[in-house]
């Protein structure tokens, strides 16, 4: 049966995530938002569709999410999504207007910022324009549960600064050899140069969950073997006809086919990762987020 889960995640969705919030709520504990990065060491392995579904899977239990497009020159989010923005980070760090105004409403209520596409100096932010995105961030008022941020493939600064701030880092791999060679690229970056300690693997376009784990224990055996990073199985998406048909149609196929192969997968991932308990330190809206970023660029503090 696809997908396999513990048996107490068969609940649906909606029902297992209002169970946790009424037990959060019942402990009298506020809840900090959870702040995923959802990151490749290739382009082409499905990252940003993985991203799309997975922000809809947690937005369709009632979530506030918002999806950022951290692809910041080469943006598809929207595109993925079938809308048509007005506005978008260039636009913020240009002045003329503000984080709030680019801001769009996809399915299930899922809130999205989009990127620019075509940008080449979008990609190569320096010190002053990634102070700026931080500062838009740390003015957003918005209540948002549960951040998003689709990044750019590979390893460039911006993909390991964002991934860096993130509480979780979801590495999107498929069983390609040059997809699993620049994961761990990836995953040694992270772990070495921006003191990452754990990165959630998860196999794309698999034919079963056989060899979703064999990618997954090949990448834990070497990485356990010469880095200090600890890696998780946050689970696999089958090879889906339903999923490029929902693609071709600008959909997210948990939206468009919810009982196919693929959507049930994306919703058994948003599953595991409501289980995912945030660090105490979070304090409420984003602030983690924005502090963590301005750790990673400790240069900006003076911009």
């Amino acid at each position: 049966m696809w997908p396999s889960e513990p048996r107490d995640s068969q609940l649906p969705l909606d029902q297992a995530a209002g169970l946790r919030r009424n037990m959060a709520a019942s402990a009298g504990q506020g809840a900090p938002p959870k702040v995923i990065a959802v990151a490749s060491g290739k382009g082409g392995v499905g990252k940003t569709t993985v991203s799309v579904n997975l922000a809809t899977a947690i937005a369709q239990t009632g979530r506030k999410t918002l999806l950022l497009d951290g692809d910041l020159g080469l943006a598809n989010v929207d595109v993925l999504l079938g809308l048509t923005p007005a506005w978008n980070l260039s636009h913020v760090l240009e002045g003329r207007c503000s984080l709030e105004d680019t801001i769009l409403e996809g399915p299930a209520g899922l809130m999205v910022v989009p990127a620019a596409s075509g940008k080449k100096n979008m990609a190569e932010l320096g010190a002053a324009e990634n102070a700026g995105i931080i500062r838009a961030f740390s003015e957003l008022k918005r209540d948002i549960e549960v951040l998003i941020v689709d990044t750019a493939a590979g390893i460039a600064d911006s993909v390991t600064t964002l991934s860096a701030a993130a509480q979780e880092v979801v590495v999107v791999v498929t069983n390609d050899p040059a997809s699993i060679t620049d994961a761990y690229a990836l995953i040694k970056v992270l772990s070495r140069d921006h003191g990452v300690q754990r990165v959630q693997i998860l196999a794309n376009q698999v034919a079963n969950l056989g060899e979703a784990r064999e990618i997954y224990a090949g990448l834990e055996r070497v990485s356990g073997r010469f880095l200090d990073v600890t890696l998780g199985f946050v689970g696999a998406v089958p090879y889906d006809d339903w999923l490029k048909t929902a693609v071709r149609r600008q959909k997210p196929v948990v939206e468009l086919y919810p009982g196919s192969p693929s959507a049930l997968a994306f919703q058994a991932i948003a599953r595991r990762v409501e289980a995912w308990v945030p660090p105490a330190a979070a304090r409420g809206h984003l602030e983690f987020f924005v502090e963590r970023l301005l750790q990673q660029q400790p240069q900006v503090m003076a911009a």
